[in-house]
């Protein structure tokens, strides 16, 4: 199936680094901030979905810098839940800043290098079976065989890349744990991710208030080499949708 999204084009430095936000738009059906071409393939495929009786819904999209570095300093210093490489629950204040630094980036990225900031990628759930009342959270165990999203897990793997989505954490690569809720928009992301370095990141860290900072600055190529660049390849499929 070719669906009408071109090559999205290169983002500028602050866009890449979730600075400025002039590359996203709000929307209210899905709500969301999406990139203009991520959102049209998102309401698409959420109308395809919908016609197999799944009701797609976003719950992360586009987040800033600012945003993520308040995750990351809340993670760092107890304030937010931490998980381990296992999802348990990890008191942050019994391990030491390298410890911290490491169990922080087995689930959130570093203010900078999080793919949210590219308008291209979402977290998404099925809300017909979602919880009603209070917090969704995105567990693997949900998404697995007789979990809650389990069909939307299924749906998504075989109709995706249908619309130019993928999912970039598929499999355990030493760095970020496989996040099947995770979807990326191939024609944002691709050239996003090609234009990504050590030195943009290294750039916009660089006056941040960092909780971990001097860990992180010491161990920046390492990490951007595990966490940022160590993901899935684009499917073919997910490739050529996003040709005219």
């Amino acid at each position: 199936m070719q669906t009408p999204y071109a090559n999205s084009g290169v983002l500028s430095d602050l866009e890449l680094t979730g600075r400025a936000s002039s590359h996203v738009q709000p929307c209210e059906q899905p709500r969301c901030t999406l990139h203009r071409d991520a959102l049209l393939a998102l309401q698409a495929m959420s109308r395809a979905a919908l016609a197999d009786g799944i009701e797609i819904v976003p719950v992360s999209s586009f987040r800033s810098f600012e945003q993520q570095l308040w995750i990351w300093n809340a993670k760092y210093q107890g304030e937010r839940v931490l998980r381990g490489r296992d999802s348990r629950v990890l008191d942050s204040t019994a391990l030491s800043p390298a410890e911290r630094v490491a169990a922080i980036l087995v689930w959130s990225a570093l203010p900078g290098a999080s793919r949210h900031h590219w308008g291209s990628d979402c977290d998404l759930v099925d809300r017909r079976t979602a919880p009603a009342q209070g917090p969704i959270d995105l567990l693997d165990v949900d998404f697995a065989p007789g979990g809650r999203y389990a069909a939307l897990n299924d749906w998504l793997g075989e109709r995706a890349a249908d619309y130019g989505f993928f999912r970039p954490y598929d499999q355990d690569r030493g760095g970020v744990l496989p996040e099947p809720w995770h979807l990326s928009f191939a024609p944002v992301a691709g050239p996003a991710l090609a234009a990504m370095s050590v030195g943009l990141l290294r750039s916009a860290l660089a006056q941040a208030p960092l909780q971990g900072a001097e860990i992180v600055a010491e161990r920046l190529p390492e990490l951007y080499e595990r966490y940022v660049a160590a993901v899935a390849e684009v499917p073919q499929a997910a490739r050529y949708a996003s040709a005219r």
